[in-house]
Order: C-alpha cells, then structure tokens, then sequence
C-alpha cells in the first residue's frame, strides 16, 4: 500500500490516497469521516481505509469544510468535488462512496444527489446519520447537548434536516440510492434504535438494493475504535466485498 496527499479542491483543501499494492484498475471509494458534522480530519478512518487499501481498494479520504466558517451543505460539495477528481484520474475502477457516522450521512446525501461526474457506483455506510431530523429530536429528548450543539452549528434550521435527511429524500420519491451496504452496530446510543433498520427497508419498498449487516452490542465507531476485534475484521471484510462484487458488475 503507498499513501499519498494530494489536493483535489479548488480551494486547497487535501486528500489523503491509500492505493494497494500492484497493477490494473481498483476499484474505488471516497471515504468521508465523522465527526457530527464539525469536526475529525481525513484521518479519522485511517485504519479502516488501510485496511480496504490492503484488499485491494483504492481509498481516497478528503478534508471538507466545517462550522462555523462553512455549513450546510459545504461539506457535501465537497463531498462531490473529491468524487469528480477521482473518476477523472487514469486507471481507476468504478467509484464509490464510504461514510462514517455524519459522514455517512453526507456521502449517501451525495449518492442521492449527484450533480455532473459525481454519480456514485455502489455506497457503504457504516452507522450513518441516514435521517438527521430524528437524531436531533432524539438528542433533544435525551438533553444529549454535545450532539444538539452539532446539529446547531451544520444545520440553518430543521426543515434544512429533513430536506437533507436520505431518510426523507427516499420516503418522498425524489431518488433512489445506489446498491447499498450498511453496518451498524445495535448498542449505538448516537442514533435512533431504527435508523438503519427504517432506511433500509424504505429503500427495499422501492426498489433498492440494500444489506444491512447488524453487529451484536456493538455501538457507535465500533470499527474504528477498535479495528483487530473479530466483529469488526469481519465487517471490514464486509465492506472490501461488497466494493470487489459491486466493481465487478459496474461497466467500465
């Protein structure tokens, strides 16, 4: 594996690549961190996006804009921009997108939303924040203030979350998502019980093609906190998986 920075934003904002070892075309993700909207770096998934690199991945982990200079939806341009500067790069396989948390939220707003060369082949998503306006009535219910700051600072207001929440975007008809993988954990105290559950089987009514992979009394970052556990190998395995068969079947 070589891991190189470059900048792929008009504004200098870089990207971290993890390319694997050999010849040939690899199949492709831009890989979005969390952070609840506001704050992480492109490090923040270094270990899963090694560890998808050493499977033959190419990852590409970009910097994006944050409160309180840059608030929704900056990030999810940004998003795009890093996913039009990978497909315009020579020798790369088909391109997807892989998001954590609030990263996941964003880069599945992108794969639902995409603007000129920034169509999305296939999409992971681990613990996402797939509906933004229930995690914020959750975290005003719960008093959990450090989550309501976030929201707060990304957010203009919550009709900005339900016209940004892929949850609602899929109920209203306005788009489908890409063949889908989801992992969650089902101890993950940072979003609703349901939310992986509900957005995967909305999708399924109409039409997508989503797995959902449930890790038992895992919670929230389970995979990155701690990547050697046998769960989160497994899920790892999971995602490079998911990635090879849906590059497989993705025309060049």
């Amino acid at each position: 594996m070589h891991v190189t920075d470059v900048i792929y934003h008009p504004e200098g904002l870089p990207a971290r690549l993890y390319q694997p070892e050999g010849p040939g075309r690899h199949p492709a993700v831009v890989s979005v961190h969390g952070g609840a909207w506001t704050f992480g770096d492109r490090m923040m998934n270094a270990a899963l996006d090694g560890a998808l690199a050493e499977a033959g991945v190419l990852v590409m982990a970009p910097e994006m804009r944050k409160p309180p200079a840059h608030r929704y939806p900056a990030s999810v341009e940004d998003i795009r921009q890093a996913i039009a500067w990978l497909k315009a790069q020579p020798g790369v396989g088909p391109v997807g997108g892989l998001g954590t948390s609030s990263g996941g939220h964003q880069v599945m707003l992108a794969a639902l939303r995409p603007e000129a060369n920034t169509t999305l082949a296939f999409v992971a998503v681990c613990w996402g924040v797939l509906d933004p306006l229930a995690r914020y009535r959750m975290a005003q219910a719960k008093g959990l203030e450090k989550l309501l700051a976030a929201h707060h600072a990304w957010w203009p207001d919550a009709a900005a979350m339900e016209d940004g929440s892929p949850q609602h975007i899929v109920e209203r008809g306005e788009a489908l998502p890409p063949p889908t993988l989801l992992i969650q954990g089902d101890a993950d105290a940072n979003l609703t019980p349901d939310m992986a559950q509900r957005f995967a089987a909305t999708c399924r009514a109409r039409g997508a093609a989503v797995d959902l992979r449930i890790s038992p009394g895992r919670g929230h970052l389970f995979i990155t906190e701690d990547p050697q556990a046998v769960d989160s190998r497994a899920a790892i395995a999971a995602i490079a998986g998911f990635v090879h068969a849906q590059a497989a079947v993705t025309p060049a």
